[in-house]
């Protein structure tokens, strides 16, 4: 009898891991393979094709593959830079057309280029579609501030920070911007024992691009911001590693973090008690100090029944700071870089540019605030680099809900 009471309570023992081993084999065949191909099926129905999907690993694989393949040859010398920014695009458009799924692991995205269809996601129909969650280094990068909020905190956000953009407060920042290229010209002059010198601009357009963002950023705390900007692109350098290797360096990138954090709570804290001996009326409104006043105005006005959602707290000035350098710094320098390399390749316009600066500067050796509205043809030119080589060559949304997408039905959860 003992002996029937053994065997079967190790029978139901093994039944029940068996059941249990089943529950979770279903459930991995669902999330990982039905219902990727349920997604297949559903855009195949509409035309619209891609790669197909490996259980897991999505089109990982060949992503890779084609990226470092592009990156292993030199660049061509030739304007059409999709082949090497967006591999895997260049790759695809040609067998699928502009419009197909990919899969990021178990995750798919359907990838769109038509203009009328990228007008309906971020214009028309913009409130069936929301910011994607970034990769967490990325995430890591640019801050919990404008470039990742949602909804009533972006709104407030927006409202905030938007004065430092101001034509007007843009005026204000032009003498600082330009004692800054001086002194960057003054230093290429002096590197020049001939009348010729070869001079790698990229780095020294970062190092100026650094220079204004900490000063439009940061104001009178430049010092403690330049230091707090310095640790954040040692983050991009490892984000960058991280996504062209296997292997992550975790513990440093969290240390370069909290160090982050901790100095800019430092700046904030010591901006705060200056407060009321600092006046902004007169000057260049810089973002730590509009943050700084609205959260003042803030903890004034509101009740306190309200005063968590509404306040704007010390970690969110540092947020926005990081978003702040994140969105600026590099896409600032990129711009230069190409904006002279293509001047050198069309010397033409070097001339043309030059005598629209002589001409409205005069013999001045430096552009007032009024007189960059007045430079045209250099606006035209800085244009064309952006359409040629534009700093974000692409953007993620995700459908909130079922929605209609030209003419196809899109499911809620695929990111555009």
């Amino acid at each position: 009898m003992e002996e029937d009471m053994m065997f079967l309570k190790w029978w139901l023992k093994v039944v029940l891991i068996l059941l249990i081993v089943m529950v979770f084999g279903v459930k991995v065949f669902v999330v990982f393979w039905w219902k990727q191909k349920k997604i297949e099926e559903h855009f195949a129905k509409q035309g619209i094709r891609g790669p197909p999907y490996c259980f897991f690993i999505g089109n990982a694989k060949e992503l890779v593959s084609l990226m470092v393949k592009a990156s292993s040859k030199p660049m061509p010398f030739s304007h059409n830079i999709l082949p090497r920014v967006l591999s895997f695009y260049h790759h695809w458009k040609k067998i699928y057309g502009p419009t197909f799924l990919v899969w990021f692991g178990p995750t798919v995205r359907l990838t769109v280029a038509e203009p009328d269809l990228i007008r309906e996601i971020f214009s028309s129909k913009s409130e069936f579609y929301e910011k994607n969650e970034a990769h967490p280094l990325i995430k890591q990068l640019e801050g919990d501030g404008l470039l990742s909020l949602k909804g009533e905190k972006w709104a407030l956000h927006r409202k905030i920070i938007t004065p430092t953009f101001h034509m007007e407060n843009l005026k204000l920042l032009v003498p600082m911007a330009t004692s800054s290229v001086v002194r960057m010209l003054d230093k290429w002059l002096d590197m020049s024992n001939t009348d010729e010198v070869e001079i790698e601009v990229s780095q020294w357009y970062q190092n100026l691009t650094e220079e204004t963002v900490t000063r439009t950023a940061f104001g009178t705390s430049y010092e403690d911001g330049k230091h707090i900007f310095q640790l954040q692109a040692q983050q991009m350098v490892l984000a960058s590693e991280a996504f062209q290797k296997v292997t992550i360096r975790v513990t440093e990138s969290w240390r370069l973090e909290k160090e982050i954090k901790k100095c800019l709570m430092k700046v904030i804290e010591r901006r705060r008690e200056n407060w009321d001996k600092e006046g902004m009326e007169n000057g260049p409104k810089d973002l730590l100090g509009l943050m700084i006043k609205a959260s003042t105005k803030e903890s004034e006005n509101i009740s306190p029944a309200t005063a968590p959602a509404a306040a704007i707290t010390a970690r969110d000035i540092a947020e926005e700071c990081k978003s702040f350098f994140f969105a600026g710094e590099q896409t600032t320098s990129n711009l230069l870089t190409w904006t002279t390399v293509l001047l050198a390749m069309h010397p033409q316009w070097q001339v043309i540019a030059r005598d629209e600066v002589l001409k409205v500067c005069g013999p001045r050796d430096i552009p007032t605030k009024d007189d960059v509205s007045k430079l045209k043809t250099l606006t035209m030119i800085l244009n064309e680099s952006l359409r040629l080589y534009p700093p974000i060559v692409a953007s993620i949304r995700r459908a909130k809900t079922d929605v209609q997408l030209g003419g196809c039905k899109s499911l809620v959860g695929p990111s555009f």
